[in-house]
Order: structure tokens, then C-alpha cells, then sequence
């Protein structure tokens, strides 16, 4: 293999699949305990790459928690809709799961469905972990973007212009639909409104990512509501270029590892026009408080971090 394309970090194998963001990894069983180095390695490719995908690693349920308990703390399955029965620490990503949300079509835009994960809590995940179970035999792709290639792309006085600007995230439902009654039970039941700045900095790296999710970032604070407007759609055009991104096919067995701090991602809609099923599961890992290149950490409004699930269940 082209030794340009195929990059050797000591045991693993890492292949970019495109210029800014996405690698797959080869050489490391994830069923099985990793040693020190494994650890390292794996979350050296994830800060370049942003996202890590992996082949063939069919793991149970307790295997993705061990797995992912290697990188930090898990959260319970997903704050506001609950895990997997027996296991907390998983969240069921099934084919249908939204048809329990929302009623009515949605105002579709370009940028409709991109999301950085929970951005609503005041901690976000620092990382998600995303295996496929059943796996539609074509379609169902899955999406990121680097959000810090997209800010370094902005022109200079934009960059520095968005340096200073906060905004309002919480759960809600799309333009143009309407939220079913258990949507908002559970909205209303853990409530979360949080104020981040429109540009965090990345704690391990030092990078600044464009910290917009689309799905989450309701206004700007201090404008005027068209102006928030305006420079939304801006930013949400800009960071979903193609350029700064990489498209995923999944295949049973495969796993995704992304960076929640540095992307956003975009979850497929074409599986609901194909008869073919589609299920996988995910765990998350508690995050941090984002900081914007002021120094200002971010601002809860309602609700409370995210803690570990093992507090949880201690508690």
C-alpha cells in the first residue's frame, strides 16, 4: 500500500480517509483489553483526525462499555431519552427512534439534522462511540465535519469577530414540526439550556473549533434576533463544506469514535425510504465545560451537568 496514504503510528495501523478529518484504524482487537500504548495511540489519531473507525469488532454490549471505559467516565445512555435496558451506558440508535419525537415535516435546509451531541448541557460529551449491530446492505451512511478546519477557513476578520460571540443551545424541536407528547415529557423532566461561545478551545489540543451544532444553537446572544439569524446560517453553510468532511458506509461490526469537542455530524434520513432495518448503539463520555479563547467557560441556564453513570447508580 501507498506509504503516502497508509500511516504507520507505532502497533496500529491509521488510513486517512480524507484531507482534514476521518481515519480508519487497523491492528487492535477491541473486544480485548488495551494496554497503555493502544490507549494512547488510539486517542492520538482521534485529536488528528477527529474521528477513528474500526472494522470487524463485533462487541456486546459489555465489551463497547469496557472499551469505551478505557478513554473516561461514561454518561448514561443519553441524558434526556434514557439507555438500553440492563445497560445504562448504551443508547439504542435505532431506525425509528424519531418517530417518537416529532410530528409534521420539517423545514429542510442544508444544514438540517448536523449536530454536535448534546450540546445543550453545560458539559457536553467529550467523545462518542457509535457501533453498528444491523446494517442496511447500501444506504444509511453517517457524515462528520471538523469544526476547527472550518474556523481556521473563515476570513481573518470573521474569525476574530466570532471570537467574542455566545450563543443559546437547548433541545427543540426542527423549523416546521411539531413535538410529540413524550418529547416534551422528557424535555420538560431534565431540562437544559446552556450558553456557549460560539468558538471553544479545544482543552488537549489548543485548537479553536467553530462550536456551532446546528441542531442545538437556538440564537445569539446580544443581536438582534434577524442578525442572529443571518450569521447562523453563515456559520452552519460554512462548517458542513464538503471539503471538511468525510462520509462513513457502515458494515456489522464497524465502530466510529468521534471527537464531540472538534465535530458535528449528520445522522442518515434515506434508511426511511428503504425497507432494510437499521440499529446501533452508542456510548458517550462525560465532557467537559467548553471555554471560548476569552477565558469565559461556558454558562448553564437550566439544568445540571452531565455526570458519570456510575454516579448515578451509586447515588
Amino acid at each position: 500500500m501507498n506509504a503516502a496514504v497508509l500511516q504507520q503510528v507505532n502497533t496500529l495501523q491509521v488510513n486517512p480517509l480524507s484531507a482534514h478529518i476521518g481515519a480508519e484504524i487497523h491492528g487492535v482487537d477491541l473486544t480485548q483489553p488495551l494496554d497503555a500504548q493502544r490507549v494512547a495511540e488510539i486517542r492520538a489519531a482521534l485529536l488528528r483526525w477527529k474521528v477513528v473507525f474500526f472494522r470487524k469488532q463485533f462487541l456486546t454490549h459489555e465489551q463497547h462499555v469496557a472499551f469505551s471505559q478505557q478513554f473516561g467516565e461514561l454518561t448514561v445512555g443519553h441524558p434526556v431519552f434514557g439507555h438500553v435496558d440492563g445497560h445504562q451506558e448504551i443508547y439504542s440508535i435505532s431506525k425509528y427512534r424519531k418517530a417518537t419525537r416529532f410530528q409534521g415535516e420539517a423545514l429542510l435546509r442544508p444544514w438540517t439534522g448536523w449536530h454536535t451531541d448534546v450540546t445543550a448541557a453545560v458539559n457536553p460529551p467529550f467523545a462518542s462511540i457509535l457501533r453498528g449491530v444491523t446494517i442496511p446492505p447500501y444506504g444509511g451512511d453517517t457524515q462528520w465535519t471538523n469544526l476547527v478546519v472550518a474556523y481556521e477557513k473563515l476570513s481573518e476578520p470573521l474569525r476574530h469577530f466570532v471570537d467574542g460571540l455566545r450563543g443559546l443551545h437547548r433541545f427543540a424541536p426542527p423549523p416546521g414540526v411539531k413535538a410529540t407528547t413524550e418529547y416534551d415529557a422528557n424535555v420538560k423532566q431534565t431540562a437544559l439550556l446552556t450558553e456557549h461561545p460560539l468558538v471553544r478551545v479545544h482543552p488537549e489540543t489548543g485548537e479553536r473549533a467553530l462550536y456551532v451544532s446546528p441542531g442545538f444553537l437556538k440564537s445569539i446572544i446580544g443581536v438582534s434576533p434577524r442578525e442572529s439569524q443571518a450569521i447562523l446560517e453563515l456559520l452552519w453553510e460554512h462548517v458542513i463544506r464538503p471539503e471538511f468532511t468525510v462520509r462513513f458506509k457502515w458494515e456489522p461490526g464497524s465502530v466510529a469514535f468521534w471527537d464531540n469537542r472538534a465535530t458535528a455530524h449528520l445522522a442518515p434520513t434515506d434508511i426511511l425510504d428503504l425497507e432494510f432495518d437499521r440499529q446501533l448503539y452508542r456510548t458517550t463520555l462525560v465532557g467537559d465545560v467548553p471555554v471560548g479563547p476569552d477565558g469565559r467557560p461556558s454558562l448553564a441556564l437550566e439544568g445540571s451537568p452531565v455526570i458519570a453513570a456510575q454516579a448515578i447508580a451509586q447515588n
